[in-house]
């Protein structure tokens, strides 16, 4: 009988682990089944540019049947509950899949009501919808004060607003209103980054453009025009970019797989879920020690496709290809058609690479390939 694997969650994570593990697997080893709530696989890292007026948002989306490898089974449904002693995952429309294997890949959610005032008087590109909306208030924008504020750590892909930053400052210029603007930078932070071996880059990238960075602004509500931090301390707005606070999936929390935060406690060599069997965690869903990204899903997938793989064959797990140890890719867009890239992982701290027009291209050549990339399994 074939081990019944599944895959819960669509995103960058799921796709790249269900079309793997179908790669290697033939129907009469495994029966693979991904299940994702919408049916549709969104661009994530594509929202920036939305919001910046360089990308539609419909260009980002497309069908994830058409993403699949054809031996993977679709299901259209959202995950409600996982039951590790029963080994079934439930389903918001009362079926259920039963699992010898179990890969979590259910990402990270945005959780804006825990902060007052923020969803309704703020904005943010971490969602099409939002990034749209943004889009329109920079084209409405005429002047005044511009707030860019990130939430605590961890939150998903932590360069995107210090490269949103730089670029609406590009973006203000050639509009012509950059002089009437001031931009601040808010971080709770004791820095303007979260890596220490970056922040000095980002604030000489921010001194150079008249960016003021402001830290220690841990952001506590959102008042009509004015962002107010735990300690009371006031930031002024006519527009306000606020990263809204990121927390695990809710299923976690409910099936007892998560912590406080919802994040799911894992191995961080094997993305095994501590305190269960055969049950494994992909992006960022997981409480991992490393940057939640794109690129760290793509690195954790095949380690995770290798040790199904090497159980269900009955044999011992690469020991290369199964183990992660931490690596993640960061591009970070600084403006003027110029990026740079942050390679690290958990035993070596990112050094900045020198931006430039190459580092760019390089980005944008990796975002038009994504597609080819994640139903093919390569980085």
């Amino acid at each position: 009988m074939p081990a019944r694997v599944v895959v819960v969650g669509g995103g960058v994570g799921g796709l790249l682990t269900a079309n793997l593990l179908a790669k290697d697997l033939d129907r009469t080893q495994a029966a693979i089944t991904l299940v994702d709530a919408t049916g549709m696989h969104v661009f994530q890292p594509g929202w920036l540019y939305v919001a910046l007026d360089k990308a539609n948002a419909r260009w980002l989306a497309r069908d994830t049947r058409a993403l699949l490898r054809r031996e993977v089974r679709l299901v259209i449904d959202e995950a409600s509950h996982i039951d590790v002693t029963n080994r079934r995952v439930d389903l918001m429309r009362g079926d259920h899949l039963e699992f010898d294997y179990l890969v979590i890949a259910t990402g990270a959610t945005l959780a804006r009501d825990e902060i007052p005032g923020l969803r309704h008087t703020t904005h943010d590109f971490y969602s099409s919808a939002g990034a749209e909306r943004l889009r329109e208030a920079l084209r409405g924008f005429s002047g005044g004060n511009l707030v860019v504020s990130v939430p605590p750590m961890p939150f998903k892909c932590p360069p995107a607003p210090v490269g949103f930053t730089l670029l609406v400052d590009e973006y203000l210029r050639r509009k012509g209103v950059r002089e009437q603007t001031k931009i601040t930078y808010a971080s709770p932070l004791n820095r303007v980054f979260p890596i220490s071996s970056v922040a000095g880059m980002v604030d000489d990238l921010f001194a150079k453009q008249g960016i003021e960075a402001r830290t220690g602004f841990q952001l506590q509500r959102v008042e009509a025009h004015s962002l107010v931090s735990a300690n009371g301390e006031e930031e002024p707005f006519d527009l306000a970019v606020s990263i809204p606070p990121n927390r695990g999936a809710p299923i976690a929390a409910s099936s007892g797989l998560g912590n406080h935060q919802g994040w799911i406690p894992a191995d961080p060599r094997t993305m095994a879920v501590l305190g269960t069997k055969d049950i494994y965690v992909v992006g960022d869903a997981s409480n991992l020690p490393t940057s939640k990204n794109g690129s760290t899903a793509h690195f954790e997938a095949p380690r995770v496709a290798e040790q199904i793989v090497a159980a269900i064959e009955d044999r011992v797990p690469n020991p290369v290809r199964s183990r992660y140890r931490g690596l993640v890719i960061c591009p970070l867009e600084v403006g003027g058609g110029k990026a740079t890239v942050l390679v690290f992982d958990y035993d070596r701290p990112p050094r900045p690479l020198r931006p430039s027009r190459l580092w760019h291209t390089a980005t944008w050549l990796f975002n038009r390939t994504y597609w080819f990339t994640v139903k093919n399994g390569r980085l």
